[in-house]
């Protein structure tokens, strides 16, 4: 979005909203307690275990470490539709680190998002998922990041256009989009078709799913200024800059598990695979750093409260028949370069153990989402599951962006598409253009 619009919209919203500039700060306040000023937090080997353990689970280190740096010291570069937005070292360095702050302020900017000195901050860092986290599981992660070796390791300065680069314009943001969980609300009412029994582990599951796990930064559609949409938790986006196709958890059809057996959803958690999937691109990153580390119990909770969200099917897609002369060309590229992984019938294989080796393609529900991006940018790029403990040797499968041209892709995309009971719309060569350019629509 060019910056006169986005001063066109913040303007026009805060007139509809009659806020004043007055509104904002108080807006900006909101939650807000007063520092102690002292630390009150004693830390013991067993809060920086949790600590340690709930790091995992929020994925920290994958947004505060550069490839090859030191853990948690900072410095990676998360694109954005507004710029570059630098993580901050976490070390306990205390001239460019955490070394100098206290456990309360660690929980404000985890609660309200804002910095030691009070500054207000990118929700590139996604206090809007964090605000959801106890003071004492804040409390478990400061330990644990405290007991880190310091690295001396300066942050760098966000590279934002403006008026996205302006503590006002975060402001404005703020108010209108970002609102502190109340820190003693109760947990979230389950559903009354969940069984007595279950209930503990809803609500744990929403606890981890859209708090600490936030995984509603990429499976929730965002509006042009950069803000989850209202009313859309988890229905699925293109994720900014990165354009991968985030499917909607709460449609079957896309990557919705509330009609899997709870076994093959925890599996996929904990192992990125199960019967009916695999996980690639930016989820197979989020198992490789954060979900494979789950306890049982909590990999439970979070499928018990995956599997009782409430099914919303996304309109079909218009079906479209594929001309014979585009079949024949992706029947051919398909025998020549994935037949022999995948099988001439799209069947898959298993490998020695009987274990998935490389997925089927008929009847996989990835093969025939609306939006065909991630097939594209598979066949593109390559597909590569993460290595874990359940499943410590992954098969992969190349990229073939060197090797086919736009219109191949599209061909062989548009084949399995359309082949073995598949029905979908076919794959042009625009699409195929922009999953090769990381272009969004």
């Amino acid at each position: 979005m060019n910056p006169q619009r986005f001063l066109r919209l913040v303007s026009g919203a805060m007139a509809a909203l009659g806020i004043s500039a007055a509104a904002i700060v108080a807006l900006n306040l909101r939650g807000e307690d007063p520092l102690p000023s002292a630390e009150t937090l004693k830390p013991t080997p067993a809060l920086v275990a949790q600590g340690e353990y709930l790091t995992r689970v929020g994925n920290c280190m994958a947004c505060h470490t550069v490839q090859g740096g030191a853990p948690f010291a900072g410095g990676r570069g998360i694109e954005t539709p507004f710029g570059v937005v630098y993580s901050s070292n976490l070390t306990p360095d205390k001239a460019t680190g955490l070394g100098a702050w206290t456990s309360a302020e660690f929980w404000r900017a985890m609660h309200n998002g804002r910095g030691k000195d009070g500054r207000l901050l990118y929700p590139a860092f996604p206090y809007t998922s964090y605000t959801h986290v106890t003071r004492a599981d804040s409390d478990a992660i400061f330990a644990y990041l405290q007991s880190l070796p310091p690295v001396a390791q300066a942050n760098k300065a966000h590279a934002l256009r403006f008026p996205y680069s302006t503590q006002a314009a975060l402001g404005v943001w703020r108010a209108l989009f970002f609102t502190p969980a109340d820190a003693a609300q109760p947990a979230p009412p389950a559903p009354q078709a969940l069984a007595t029994a279950q209930v503990p582990d809803y609500q744990r599951g929403a606890y981890l799913v859209n708090g600490l796990g936030h995984c509603a930064a990429c499976h929730t559609p965002r509006n042009s200024l950069g803000a989850e949409q209202q009313g859309q938790a988890l229905a699925g986006g293109l994720i900014p800059v990165q354009n991968w196709l985030a499917p909607a958890l709460t449609d079957a059809g896309q990557a919705g598990v509330q009609r899997w057996p709870q076994a093959d959803v925890v599996a996929l958690l904990k192992t990125g695979v199960a019967p009916q999937a695999s996980v690639i691109g930016p989820m197979a990153e989020v198992v490789f750093r954060s979900t494979q580390y789950l306890s049982d119990a909590d990999a439970r909770a979070m499928a018990v409260y995956l599997q009782a969200l409430p099914e919303h099917a996304a309109t079909p897609a218009k079906q479209a028949v594929a001309p014979a002369s585009v079949m024949e060309r992706g029947a051919k590229v398909y025998e020549a370069q994935c037949a022999q992984c995948h099988g001439a019938q799209g069947q898959g294989a298993k490998d020695e153990a009987g274990q998935p080796a490389f997925p089927p393609l008929a009847g996989n529900r990835a093969v025939v989402l609306a939006d065909p991006t991630n097939l594209v940018r598979v066949v593109l790029q390559g597909g590569y599951l993460p290595a874990t403990a359940g499943n410590p040797r992954p098969h992969g499968m190349p990229p073939f962006q060197h090797l086919l041209g736009d219109e191949d892709v599209a061909a062989v995309a548009t084949f399995v598409r359309n082949s073995w009971g598949n029905q979908a719309a076919g794959v042009g060569t625009i699409e195929v253009y922009r999953a090769r350019e990381r272009r969004s629509p």
